[in-house]
């Protein structure tokens, strides 16, 4: 009988994992071996070692040795976009899920994951919540671990999606059919992780994460956020412009302290080329009220248009000075999202 001598082919992976590795010979077997407890056991791994001088080429290749589902792609250096883009070329999985090669994937990270898509109507993109690990760890840094795990559901989201990059970029997992409809990522002056999270949340997608520490996410400074120029404060705040949500009426600034300056000099630059800017900067700080800061004048919150003829992008980033604001504008009329929105840095 025909075909009876025929192997079957397995089964499609129900998750792909898209891994970029460069000289990480110290760190990439663990990473593996976390993927190796995941308690869901349908992924394929898809390591592009993007030239490594040191042994990660052949530790990956003893991996895939051992097992099936870890497939590995060698490319000469061409960066992590090229790495992505090159994994997410071979996946076959319906969702696409990242990790570094130096953190480690907790054992229910997959499962609870996939579970927050089929209990979460429209999920684009899950992340989860993060334990730092590493030395030399910044207060910064941890001001950031708290911030992101803060962020569960998907509204807490969509509110705070322009402070900063609220997903970790290694936690990702989204549906192939999201990534592939926002472009899948791309070389870009600012974060590619951020770039897809801005266009994923532009079409409307939504974000979440399960409500656990899923991930431990080492910090080292010879990481590419520590020592790129497209994950500098400038380049964070560039793309902050470029995906800020148009509106029909006229803008306010609302903050000029030491970032707002920042964000004053930008906007100020962005005019010549013919780009958007403040009618005015709001400040609480009565030696600034009428001064002028960068060509801006300086007003006091009182003197903002009422809802629904202004929108105030507000740029301060002092602890607590979020919810102030927030509980100056909400009783007053403003909404959130509609006519003001954080875009200040942690």
């Amino acid at each position: 009988m025909h075909g009876t001598n025929r192997k079957k082919r397995a089964p499609k992976p129900i998750i792909s994992v898209l891994m970029p590795v460069r000289d990480a010979s110290d760190t990439v077997k663990e990473a593996v071996e976390s993927l190796w407890r995941q308690h869901f056991p349908s992924w394929e791994l898809i390591a592009v070692d993007d030239g490594s001088r040191d042994d990660s080429a052949a530790i990956l290749q003893a991996c895939a040795a051992a097992d099936p589902r870890v497939k590995v792609v060698r490319q000469p250096p061409r960066g992590i976009v090229a790495a992505l883009t090159a994994a997410a070329g071979m996946a076959s999985g319906q969702f696409l899920a990242r990790m570094d090669a130096d953190d480690i994937s907790l054992p229910d990270r997959f499962g609870a994951q996939l579970e927050m898509f089929n209990r979460i109507p429209s999920l684009a993109l899950c992340g989860t919540k993060v334990q730092l690990t590493g030395h030399g760890i910044s207060c910064g840094y941890r001001r950031y671990e708290v911030w992101l795990n803060s962020l569960i559901t998907p509204e807490d989201h969509a509110r705070e999606c322009f402070v900063e990059c609220p997903i970790a970029h290694p936690t990702f997992m989204m549906p192939r059919i999201w990534y592939e409809s926002a472009g899948g990522y791309r070389d870009t002056p600012w974060p590619e992780d951020y770039d897809l999270l801005l266009r994923i949340w532009q079409a409307g997608g939504r974000m979440a994460k399960p409500d656990a520490v899923l991930f431990e996410w080492r910090h080292r400074p010879q990481r590419l956020s520590q020592t790129d120029p497209r994950y500098a404060p400038e380049a964070f705040r560039k793309i902050k412009r470029h995906y800020l949500p148009g509106s029909d009426t006229p803008l306010y600034q609302w903050g000029a302290g030491e970032v707002g300056k920042l964000w004053l000099k930008d906007w100020q630059a962005e005019a010549k080329k013919g780009g958007l800017r403040p009618v005015a900067v709001v400040d609480i700080n009565p030696r600034k009220i009428g001064r002028i800061i960068h060509g801006f004048r300086v007003i006091g919150p009182s003197e903002l248009p009422p809802p629904g003829l202004c929108w105030i992008a507000v740029t301060v980033g002092a602890p607590g000075a979020r919810e102030e604001i927030r509980d100056w504008l909400v009783p007053r009329g403003y909404r959130e999202e509609t006519d003001f929105l954080f875009l200040g840095i942690l």
